[in-house]
This record gives C-alpha cells, sequence and structure tokens, in this order.
C-alpha cells in the first residue's frame, strides 16, 4: 500500500509540474482573461454562500447577481476560446471583433438581469 501512495504523489507532482510549464507559455492576455473567469466565479460562490447564510429573501435579487456573474463568466470563456491562437476553429476571427462580440452579449446579458429585477 505504500508504494501505491508514492506512485500516485510523483504521478500527481509530475501532473501538476507539467500543467505549470504549458500555462506559463500561455500568453498574457490569455491569463487576463483567465484571472477574470476565475473572478466572476469566485463572485458568484460568495453570493451563494452569502444565500447560505442570511437568507433569500429578495429571491430575484440573489437570482439575477448569481446569473450575472455565471453569465459573465461563460462569456468571458467564450472570448477566451475565440482569443486564444491555438485554436484554429476560430482563425478568421480577429481580437477585436471577439473583444466587440463580448461586449455586445455582456450588454444584453446585463439589459435581461436588469429586466428580471424589476
Amino acid at each position: 500500500m505504500g508504494r501505491s501512495t508514492t506512485t500516485t504523489t510523483k504521478d500527481a507532482q509530475a501532473l501538476i509540474h507539467s500543467l505549470r510549464t504549458a500555462y506559463a507559455a500561455t500568453p498574457t492576455n490569455l491569463k487576463i482573461i483567465d484571472l477574470y473567469i476565475i473572478f466572476a466565479v469566485v463572485t458568484a460562490i460568495i453570493q451563494v454562500g452569502y444565500m447560505a447564510i442570511v437568507g433569500s429573501f429578495p429571491f430575484n435579487s440573489f437570482l439575477s447577481g448569481v446569473l450575472s456573474s455565471v453569465g459573465t463568466a461563460v462569456l468571458a470563456v467564450c472570448l477566451r476560446i475565440q482569443v486564444n491562437k491555438e485554436n484554429k476553429e476560430f482563425k478568421d476571427i480577429g481580437q477585436e471583433r471577439a473583444f466587440a462580440d463580448f461586449v455586445l452579449c455582456n450588454l444584453v446579458l446585463h439589459l435581461v438581469i436588469m429586466n428580471f429585477l424589476g
């Protein structure tokens, strides 16, 4: 049983090292988008935690906040996919167009969320 644990630990360390090495080669603009995605997801988690502790009296407000955070994170993931140079599917779409799509979709998302609030 001891050998299995050390092998698993070594495999996990090798995996983490390879992921760090691969992520070090990631362009800075993609890293910034990744930070934005993490921020949006953490914001949604904080809102759910707050709702679990305090309660969800204005339920529309809670849903609007969480859907805003999650929707923004999903749109940012789409932006990251389109901006990534290694992705061959979106090679015809320029970075400016991808960012414009992101801004327009965020605008529509937040207009819907504001309408949902009442």
